[in-house]
């Protein structure tokens, strides 16, 4: 009964299983996984524009992985590789992570999660990696590369993983222009990996994927942070 409860924001696409096939909220259990085995209570969040007001019965927050978030959302016109909007999904997961941010939910935003995140702050994204650099993001749709990033000193991904580590990329855009937020780690090739915003105790983008990853030392940290926000509630 005391374990933090963590919400998960998940997709809406799709699904096929046994008889059927319909539209579906789905999420990979890798996210489920990842918080139970850590130690907390994992509720998964289907897209609501106007559901952020469920924040307050939760522990913390996870934005998870999954299509392009809407270009049209930081005023650019969609890039022709850009994913079908998934407009549901990104008004709601805004007003997710908007409500969340004020009432000073633990955090953790995952690939689309940091750029969620780095656009509700009135940033902007890279709709197309490959157009500016040679490192290679992600090879194939569901395909993941290996590639080095370091962090900021004294910040709190660097109190979490250290000063550098190798992690896994299955993404096309990134996030160009952080908003309000601070940019904490960068890929070999300058793309940003962490953002954070240091005024709070745990509010944290990733652009990498740790839930695919044995390295759970991420979901470890939003677990601890969860457990603190819920007995100083």
């Amino acid at each position: 009964m005391n374990s933090p409860v963590i919400g998960i924001s998940c997709y809406v696409e799709p699904a096929k299983w046994g008889a059927w096939d319909i539209t579906a909220a789905v999420l990979p259990f890798e996210y489920v996984s990842s918080v139970t085995n850590a130690g907390g209570r994992a509720v998964i969040l289907p897209p609501d524009q106007d559901g952020g007001h469920v924040v307050n019965n939760l522990d913390g927050l996870i934005i998870a992985g999954g299509a392009d978030v809407d270009a049209r959302l930081y005023k650019q016109n969609p890039h022709e590789t850009a994913d079908k909007p998934r407009e549901n999904r990104d008004a709601g997961e805004v007003s997710l992570y908007k409500t969340a941010k004020e009432i000073g939910l633990p955090i953790l935003g995952i690939c689309r999660g940091i750029q969620i995140m780095a656009v509700a702050e009135g940033g902007s994204l890279i709709q197309h990696l490959p157009d500016v650099t040679k490192l290679d993001h992600r090879p194939a749709p569901a395909k993941f590369s290996q590639h080095g990033a370091r962090f900021k000193p004294d910040s709190l991904i660097t109190s979490i993983l250290g000063l550098e580590m190798i992690v896994n990329s299955s993404h096309h855009q990134a996030v160009e222009n952080p908003g309000s937020l601070t940019i904490t780690g960068w890929a070999e090739d300058e793309t940003i990996e962490v953002l954070e915003d240091p005024s709070r105790d745990f509010h944290l983008g990733v652009q990498w994927h740790p839930e695919m990853s044995e390295d759970k030392r991420l979901f470890a940290a939003l677990i601890k942070a969860a457990s603190a926000y819920r007995n100083n509630r």
